[in-house]
């Protein structure tokens, strides 16, 4: 009893300690569109970059060991093997990928991220007719299984999700939909926004891609995207370059295939700093502990609805835990004033055409959520009431 007592301690200590590293200025209500640096990603590329200003091979060596440690704590992650997981320079090119190397018809939200959407039709416009995409539009925006049945038939290969949308908030259910589509059609999944915050199971997914510059703190450049076997027996390595080729080190006068495993996904050498700064983001969220952030977020997010219900602003968020993430959508009827006040005030949001996106972390402070709260009561609830 007494070493569970430990180890627990020590799970409590580990997620204290990550909830200490966020030092940003009180105010950012932002992770949902880009994440301040932590401090061990800030001081891992300081290290990194010192090495490399080096030139020498044991240098280079050792910072060209992130790109397996990152690889490695991913999979961990995502309850998958290393040799699945390929590092991207965005989110956008892991899904390129898979689209890319698509036939058949592939579903999607028409009011996806344009990472999805957009990809998907220019994937189905180079296709010649080869992959056609086909377009729902569910109420709000969210991708239900309901929401899907009604577009699938024998034509139908893939569904290509967002596991969080990023407007609302809403979060896919990652199971319903595979039992809906069933084996034999590939789910195709877009995690950034929740990628190390929900504890979830990705094995229902085919392929999951995400990046490491908003929930991770690891700056640009740090995106990753995971092949399942099912789904490399699927998709062609379309877009499969110098370092995706069957062939060992560089291939010269020959022109290889690409090779059998997910590193066929890749384009060319990956940028080993980023590789360094998606190493210990994820590996500080590991560390931390998924459940724990989950937990704590959840929390940060019901005290947002609590101000908005109190402010009288209607909310376009799920308001059950195992339905939303990170992201609360706020429809006020003056959204341009109230981004002001609150850009006034300090708190730092996402306003995008009639809506206000907040978007707390686990290590947002008090602080923060007073300074949301008093920018609301300052100028009158009559202002921000929805129509």
């Amino acid at each position: 009893m007494a070493r569970a007592a430990t180890c627990h301690n020590d799970a409590v200590s580990a997620f204290d300690d990550y909830l200490d590293t966020f030092d940003s200025e009180p105010g950012y209500l932002n992770w949902a569109a880009f994440g301040p640096l932590s401090p061990s990603v800030r001081e891992e590329i300081f290290a990194d970059a010192d090495l490399l200003g080096s030139g020498r091979p044991s240098s280079l060596a050792l910072v060209g060991e992130r790109l397996g440690q990152a690889q490695e704590i991913v999979a961990e992650l995502l309850g998958a093997e290393a040799a699945d997981v390929t590092l991207q320079p965005s989110s956008t090119q892991g899904l390129a990928h898979a689209l890319y190397g698509m036939t058949g018809t592939v579903v999607a939200s028409a009011a996806e991220f344009p990472s999805v959407s957009l990809t998907l039709e220019r994937a189905g416009a180079a296709s010649h007719g080869a992959l056609v995409p086909r377009w729902i539009t569910p109420d709000d925006g969210r991708v239900t299984a309901d929401a899907v049945a009604e577009a699938l038939d024998d034509d139908v290969t893939a569904l290509a999700v967002s596991h969080v949308d990023f407007r609302t908030g809403f979060r896919a259910d990652l199971d319903a939909l595979r039992e809906l589509i069933g084996p034999d059609r590939l789910l195709i999944v877009d995690a950034v926004q929740s990628f190390g915050m929900i504890d979830v199971d990705y094995s229902a997914a085919d392929v999951v891609v995400g990046h490491g510059y908003k929930w991770l703190r690891a700056g640009r450049g740090t995106a990753f995207a995971w092949f399942s076997p099912r789904a490399r027996e699927r998709i062609t390595p379309v877009l499969s370059g110098i370092t995706g080729t069957a062939g060992a080190g560089l291939a010269v006068d020959e022109l290889p295939a690409p090779a059998a495993s997910a590193r066929a996904y890749t384009l060319s050498g990956a940028d080993t700093l980023a590789a360094g700064r998606l190493a210990i983001g994820a590996r500080d969220v590991r560390d931390a502990g998924v459940a724990e952030i989950e937990k704590r977020l959840a929390e940060q997010v019901d005290a947002i609805l609590e101000i908005a219900d109190r402010h009288g602003i209607t909310v376009t968020s799920p308001r059950e835990r195992e339905r939303r993430a990170g992201i609360v959508g706020l429809t006020p009827q003056e959204p341009a004033r109230l981004a002001a006040a609150l850009a006034n005030a300090g708190v730092v949001v996402t306003a995008r055409g009639a809506s206000v996106r907040v978007a707390p972390h686990a290590g947002t402070d008090p602080s923060t959520i007073a300074l949301l709260d008093e920018a609301l009561a300052a100028f009158g609830n009559e202002t921000f009431i929805s129509a």
